[in-house]
């Protein structure tokens, strides 16, 4: 299938050229996160509109991922493209030792998006704003008459960035290895995880119950030690689990408790994913000490990141004295042009009432996804906002995670049928057998009919 503005004639110089492109990406461009394959040839990306893209080749796909989790709201919003521009054209750079009017701007409304009075360092995704947190709130400690309070803790399956202290707050296996010791400090717990709990098979309330370890290992570790707990509101990469509302109300209660920091990262769950504005927001009585922000920040036109501090945080960094300003800085962190896509896409977002879609069309797509509950090989769906995850196992009764083999034709059956969609790979060992779905937030209801049809008609064909 050629898009028309490729003539008959001009179909061999496409396949010519694309034929060229293949060969210089095979001898120079370095993929993130595949293993080498000689005989393999990449996608690779012409052109995009709305949730879709076209390859060199010509074929069409829908992108059932959003890139990673970013196109928020897809391919071709030319405002957005001229709001960068129209920046670069009147200050193309300005870095934030000083200041310039599009982070002023940005951060004020960051502030008035979390309900709550904050301040907001920019940085350049959502690796570098975990980091950003986590050197905060070690200073704010040490600061507070705290210094032994350096520990964090976070949930095994949870991804946090690659960078070093992102990559050791990360807890999962297969990201690390050969890549540690990890920075010192960073302590693990079980995730809210019902389907497959830590707890036992059928134990009630187990999310609950995986917030009080976490009572539990301050205590063991000593709360004068802990700074801060970090945690997605509903963890995405790490397979898409879905707590209750109450989880995180009372992990709030226990950091409260033990005066630890609340981190929220909602590096996913931002920016209307989840059917709200925050993922935080679906619990009662939650307002983070640091939310870390990036992705659909941006909508993923420009790079930034941002680590949004509580006001009675910041205040500390206030005082003078030696040393007590916070020493960090980012070069292209809070880059004018970056600031003005952020800017538009958060217009756009409110104009057209994103996060209410969201929130509406969730509630029927995730209801004929539950249908694929039927099959054997589906051991669970869940799902909140345009956040899915399908784990698939050889049987319901074992739950024995299904081979890399199976989960790898299920995405190329996809693929051949124009969709694509991802999987958590990289992270438990033995347990990637979790298919993800996050289209992006903009997709018609024609595109995410396509999405479910797709996904049906594949597992029915091999489940």
């Amino acid at each position: 299938m050629y898009p028309t503005k490729y003539k008959e004639g001009s179909i061999l110089k496409v396949e010519t050229e694309t034929k060229d492109l293949v060969q210089m990406d095979k001898d120079h461009l370095w993929h993130a996160m595949h293993r080498y394959n000689e005989k393999a040839s990449p996608m690779i990306a012409a052109e995009g509109k709305g949730s879709w893209f076209t390859d060199t080749k010509g074929d069409q796909y829908l992108d059932g991922v959003s890139g990673l989790w970013c196109l928020n709201l897809g391919h071709g919003r030319q405002e957005i493209a001229q709001a960068a521009y129209e920046q670069m054209m009147n200050l193309s750079y300005f870095p934030l030792t000083l200041s310039h009017k599009p982070a002023i701007e940005l951060s004020s409304k960051i502030s008035e998006l979390l309900k709550g009075s904050y301040t907001t360092f920019f940085s350049n995704s959502g690796s570098e704003a975990n980091e950003t947190a986590f050197k905060i709130a070690r200073q704010y400690h040490s600061q507070n008459g705290n210094p032994g309070k350096y520990k964090f803790i976070s949930r095994y399956r949870a991804y946090h960035g690659n960078t070093f202290a992102a990559l050791s707050a990360t807890a999962q296996a297969n990201r690390r290895v050969k890549y540690d010791p990890a920075v010192p400090g960073f302590l693990h717990v079980p995730p809210p995880y019902s389907y497959r709990s830590p707890f036992g098979e059928n134990v009630e309330n187990s999310d609950l119950l995986a917030a009080e370890y976490i009572d539990q290992v301050i205590n063991f570790e000593g709360s004068e030690t802990v700074a801060g707990v970090i945690l997605e509101p509903f963890i995405s990469g790490g397979g898409v689990l879905i707590p209750s509302k109450e989880y995180l109300t009372r992990v709030a209660e226990i950091c409260k408790k033990h005066d630890v920091l609340l981190i929220v990262d909602e590096v996913v769950s931002g920016f209307g994913r989840t059917g709200k504005m925050f993922g935080f927001m679906h619990s009662e009585g939650v307002q983070p000490d640091i939310v870390t922000m990036a992705k659909g920040l941006t909508s993923g036109y420009l790079p930034l990141g941002a680590t949004a501090v509580n006001s009675k945080i910041y205040e500390n960094f206030k005082e003078n004295g030696k040393l007590n300003h916070f020493r960090h800085v980012s070069t292209y962190g809070g880059h004018p042009a970056s600031c003005a896509v952020a800017l538009k896409n958060i217009e756009i977002i409110e104009n057209e009432e994103i996060v209410k879609r969201v929130s509406e069309l969730s509630e029927s797509t995730l209801s004929e996804l539950y249908e694929l509950t039927a099959l054997n090989k589906v051991g669970e769906v869940r799902g909140i906002g345009f956040l899915y995850g399908i784990e698939l196992v050889e049987d319901k009764k074992s739950k024995t995670p299904v081979s890399d083999e199976f989960m790898g034709s299920v995405i190329g059956a996809c693929k051949e049928k124009g969709l694509i969609i991802g999987r958590n790979g990289d992270t438990v060992p033995g347990y990637g057998n979790v298919l993800i779905i996050a289209p992006p937030l903009s997709s018609t209801v024609e595109d995410l009919h396509f999405v479910i049809e797709t996904v049906k008609a594949v597992l029915h064909e091999l489940c």
